[in-house]
Order: C-alpha cells, then sequence, then structure tokens
C-alpha cells in the first residue's frame, strides 16, 4: 500500500476529477468511487439484516428446532424475501454499474446528482419496508404480497421509492456510456464486462417498470383510491418484476466472472462475440423463464403457459451454458500458456485455489450451474413444475442461483473493491481466503436439503409441516441438512462481513499496491493483455480439461432431468 494518489480535473477548471488506479491503471473519477462506496456499504447493511432473518427462519423450518411462532416466522420471511433477493443485490449491482459506465471505460461520471437522488430514494425505501413489516402486523404479506392480502400503504410506498431509486441510477449508467463514447473514452463496441453490465442494466429498466405496473396500483388500492383489484393481473405484472430481477442479477453475476477470472488468472475470453452473443440470448428469451411461478396459476391460458414453456426458453439456457464452457477454457488456456500443461487438469491443481477470488468464482459456478441452474431449468416444464411449484423444491432451486451463484460471487468480488476503491488494506486475509468455501458450502447444504425435502412433499412458506400428518419421518433428516447447512452458511457471511467492517473501519486510506490479495505480487489483470493470438491457438494450450467437465455436467443434466420424468411418472399410475 502506498501513499494517495492526487487527484486530477477531468477538464481544467472544473470541479470534477479523477485518479489513476496504480494496479489497473484505470482512471477512477471520484463521484463513481463515492457512489460505489455508498452503494456498497447499503448493500452490506442490508445484507446483514436479510442475513439475521435467514438464520432465525431456517431454525423454525427445522422442524426439531421450530424456533419461532407463525407471527415472527412469517414477519422474517418478508424481511429475508425483500432484504436478500431485492436490496442487498440491486445495491451491489448499482455500484458494479457506476464502476462499469466511467472506471472501465476510463470514463467521467455524467449524471452524479441524480445518481444520489436515486440513491437516497433506494435507501429510504430499502430501510423503510423493514420498519413497516415489523411493526404493522397487516404487512407480513411475503416478498410477493399477492392481492388481495392487503399492507399498509407505506409497505407500497416503501417498494415504489426503492424501484424509482434504483431506475434512476440505471438511467445514469446509460447517460455514462453516452457521454464516454461522445466524449471518445472508448473506441469500438464496449468492452466485455462493460457489455454485460449493459445487459443487466437493460433487463433492469424492463424489470422495474413491471414492477411499477404490479406496485403502483396496489398502493392506490390499499389507499381505498381503487375498490378492486385483480388478483391474476397483479401477480402477471409481480412476476414481470419477481423473477427478472433474478435474471438482472445473472447478467451482473456474469460480467463478475469474467472480472474475476482476469484479475485472478490473467484470461483473455476465447472470443468475444461468442461470450456477446450469449448476453444477447439472455435479452431475448431469459424472461420466459419467469413463467414458472403461473404455471400452476387457473388464470393464465393454454397457450400463455404453451408459448412460455417453449423451447425458446431454452436459447437462454444455451447463453449460460455458452458462459459456463467460455470462462473456464479461457482460465485453462491462461494456466497452460503459463507452463501447466500437464494432464487434463493440471492447469486446475495449479489453480490459485487460497485466492478469493478464484475460490468465489469457482463455487459461484458450480453452485449456480450444477445445483440451481440443472433445477431450474427441471422446474420450468409444465408437467414437472405442477407437483414442484409449492414444494421447498423451488426455493432450494433458488437458494443456489441467487444465494450460491450470485451472492458469493459479489462477496469475493467485495474483497478486491475494498483495497482498489476503498483504498483501505485487506485485513483478516486468512479469513477472506476460507470464506467462499464455507459460504458456498454451507450455501449447498441449504439448497440440497430444501430440494430433498420438497421431493418429499414438504411445502414452502409454511411455518408448521406436522398440521397435515402426511409429510414422511425421513424429512427430520433432510431438514436437519437445511439447517445444519444454514448455519455453516451464516458463519460465512458472519466471516465476509468482519473481514468487510475490519478492513473499512480500521487502518488509514491508502493506495493499493498489488492486483492479488493473496497469491503473490504479479498482476493477472495487466498480464491478460500480454495473452498472444499464437498462445492462445498453440495445440498444447487447447482447453481439453473443460471440455471433458462440459460433458461432465451434459451427463448430469441428462440424468436429473430424465430422473425426474421417471418420478412423474411414478406419481400417477394409470391402471
Amino acid at each position: 500500500m502506498t501513499a494517495l494518489a492526487p487527484t486530477t480535473p477531468w477538464v481544467a477548471g472544473k470541479k470534477d476529477d479523477y485518479r489513476v488506479c496504480g494496479v489497473t491503471t484505470l482512471k477512477v473519477d471520484m463521484h463513481t468511487e463515492r457512489l460505489i462506496i455508498a452503494n456498497a456499504v447499503m448493500a452490506v447493511v442490508t445484507l446483514l439484516l436479510g442475513g439475521i432473518a435467514a438464520l432465525l427462519i431456517a431454525l423454525t423450518r427445522w422442524q426439531a428446532i421450530h424456533l419461532l411462532d407463525a407471527k415472527w416466522f412469517y414477519s422474517l420471511l418478508t424481511i429475508h424475501g425483500i432484504d436478500m433477493l431485492v436490496a442487498w443485490i440491486v445495491f451491489f449491482e448499482m455500484a458494479g454499474l457506476h464502476f462499469g459506465s466511467t472506471a472501465l471505460l476510463n470514463a467521467r461520471h455524467a449524471a452524479p446528482k441524480l445518481a444520489w437522488f436515486g440513491f437516497i430514494l433506494m435507501v429510504i425505501g430499502g430501510l423503510m419496508v423493514n420498519v413497516v413489516v415489523l411493526l404493522d402486523a397487516n404487512s407480513i404479506v411475503t416478498f410477493t404480497a399477492y392481492v388481495p392480502m392487503k399492507a399498509h400503504p407505506l409497505f407500497y410506498l416503501s417498494y415504489i421509492l426503492f424501484a424509482v431509486g434504483a431506475l434512476l441510477q440505471v438511467i445514469t449508467f446509460f447517460i455514462n456510456i453516452v457521454v464516454a463514447k461522445r466524449e471518445k473514452r472508448f473506441e469500438g463496441s464496449l468492452p466485455l464486462a462493460a457489455f454485460g453490465l449493459m445487459t443487466a442494466a437493460i433487463l433492469a429498466v424492463y424489470t422495474l417498470l413491471q414492477g411499477a405496473a404490479a406496485i403502483v396500483p396496489a398502493f392506490f388500492w390499499s389507499l381505498g383510491m381503487i375498490a378492486n383489484y385483480d388478483p391474476g393481473i397483479y401477480r402477471n405484472f409481480f412476476w414481470g418484476f419477481g423473477h427478472p430481477a433474478q435474471q438482472v442479477n445473472l447478467a451482473a453475476m456474469v460480467a463478475i466472472w469474467y472480472m474475476l477470472a482476469q484479475m485472478t488468472l490473467g484470461i483473455r475470453p476465447l472470443n468475444e462475440k461468442f461470450s456477446r452473443l450469449a448476453f444477447i440470448l439472455y435479452l431475448f428469451f431469459i424472461n420466459l423463464g419467469s413463467a414458472h411461478h403461473l404455471l400452476v396459476d387457473p388464470g393464465m391460458t393454454f397457450a400463455w403457459k404453451a408459448v412460455n414453456t417453449s423451447y425458446a426458453m431454452y436459447l437462454a439456457v444455451l447463453g449460460s451454458m455458452m458462459h459456463a464452457f467460455s470462462i473456464p477454457a479461457a482460465m485453462e488456456v491462461a494456466q497452460r500458456a503459463k507452463g501447466f500443461t500437464k494432464g487434463l487438469f493440471g492447469w486446475l491443481r495449479n489453480a490459485p485455489w487460497g485466492e478469493p477470488g478464484f475460490g468465489g468464482l469457482v463455487m459461484s459456478m458450480i453452485l449456480f450451474g450444477w445445483i440451481g441452474g440443472v433445477t431450474g431449468v427441471t422446474i420450468g416444464t409444465e408437467q414437472i413444475n405442477m407437483l414442484a411449484h409449492n414444494t421447498l423444491r423451488l426455493p432450494g432451486h433458488f437458494h443456489a442461483t441467487v444465494v450460491g451463484g450470485t451472492t458469493t460471487a459479489f462477496m469475493a468480488f467485495t474483497y478486491y473493491v475494498i483495497p482498489l476503491i476503498f483504498r483501505k488494506e485487506l485485513k483478516l486475509k486468512k479469513w477472506a481466503q476460507w470464506q467462499p468455501y464455507v459460504f458456498g458450502g454451507g450455501t449447498a447444504l441449504v439448497s440440497l436439503g430444501m430440494i430433498t425435502s420438497g421431493l418429499q412433499g414438504v411445502a414452502r412458506r409454511n411455518w408448521d409441516i406436522t398440521f397435515a400428518g402426511v409429510v414422511p419421518g425421513t424429512v427430520d433428516l433432510t431438514l436437519a441438512i437445511f439447517g445444519i447447512g444454514a448455519i455453516i452458511a451464516v458463519i460465512g457471511g458472519i466471516m465476509y462481513l468482519t473481514v468487510v467492517l475490519v478492513s473499512v473501519f480500521t487502518g488509514p486510506r491508502m493506495e493499493a499496491g498489488q492486483m492479488l490479495l493473496i497469491g503473490g505480487s504479479e498482476n493477472p489483470l495487466l498480464e491478460s493483455t500480454k495473452l498472444t493470438d499464437e498462445q492462445m491457438e498453440h495445440p498444447k494450450n487447447q482447453p481439453k480439461g473443460t471440455l471433458v467437465l462440459v460433458f461432465a455436467f451434459l451427463a448430469w443434466f441428462a440424468i436429473y432431468y430424465l430422473s425426474n420424468w421417471w418420478l412423474l411418472g411414478r406419481t400417477w399410475f394409470i391402471r
């Protein structure tokens, strides 16, 4: 770490200024730096609130403990859903959008006042909804807040303020891109990571507008200004918001995967057009996935369900599989170019497993793809969805994608934001090394415990599963796996928060001196620019090991998918 770098005005005589990062060599706009810090702090605050609720909910759904009474369970379930599925992730994504639209382009922030206004609205909305749910019993309506359940008007107003604030910050992303292009801060196409963030921003606009279509009428309905609100219309618009919000996470998470791989291994994408096409597939087809929340809804027509479960949905799956090949393959080529060419997996054995960015990247990809992706595609088919949707299998799926995939990736990226943006030394590095594996391992047990409990018929969202007397005794084992996994994941969350808080609040501000946090003094980010076409195309450097991993994944995918159809066939016998 070295003394703080001086700042330089973008234009002589103006207040807007930037600093040059000695590690990345990027120009960091000072408005951007402050916006990233503010959004990141609020992300951590909401993660803390949602994490506390997560532990208490898990210890209640673990039937052998059954900690909370029904009122507290549903209150915390509402808070947990909003804080973890929306607030923590969206605050973090806003930080990413500010970074992607300025620092990655060596450009200035063109609309800082609008961005700060949006941030303040998000803070008010994000905190207010927690208070409303805790103080008002009528606002215990869970994350979905399905009509005709009617919450306090301030509950809906909280959603609206948060969404409007997020939309304003997203708009500044587009303004920054346009201004950067006009001022010739970059030439040609956007860098790949910025392109991925652009995909997330476009999906965010669609998502937030759908959310407004659902929540704004609900707000006026709660005030008595609208007499009736059709529950079917609400559900349709809500799931145009609720599930696509996770698609925004997906695009942002993949962009961060590319950045983590470049920062820790020095990758160069094998084929940028290939990766960009995968992002474009998300734009056109990913939102069909949200239909699985409505396949059991009697209000939707057969034609609607047929379109939304059509083969077009698999084009979005194809996009994810393209990334799932492209990133590990680029990692393998980069490692082989360094001389790790022994056997199929010598490159993997010699990877920097102690570097938190690499550990987080690998855990995120495994949990997202091998558990979350496979289970998501399976329950996206209408016939299986009819049985699986209202069981714990569904939260088992999205805990693998959102918690195991997105949250693990965001946590890993935070460790690099601390020295590069906060300009603080990362403390408790041993904790940071182990944290992705502890958190990821716990999350894997949570998902598997939920999925196997759901397979035995345990319903989702139910405070007590014994009321009907139909669940088998074996669920005690699978719910114990879920509960133990939750405790381990919360320990991983505490490790993350401790590392972040100790690093941010102790020690002086200093410039970072190196890219890697643990693994040495080299700078993979800059080394990646030196990878030549000859090295990339050399026969010894081809990604043979990745190809084997891809076929192993496809085999697992086929086994799980076909097993579900076999189980479906065992459900209804024709005699």
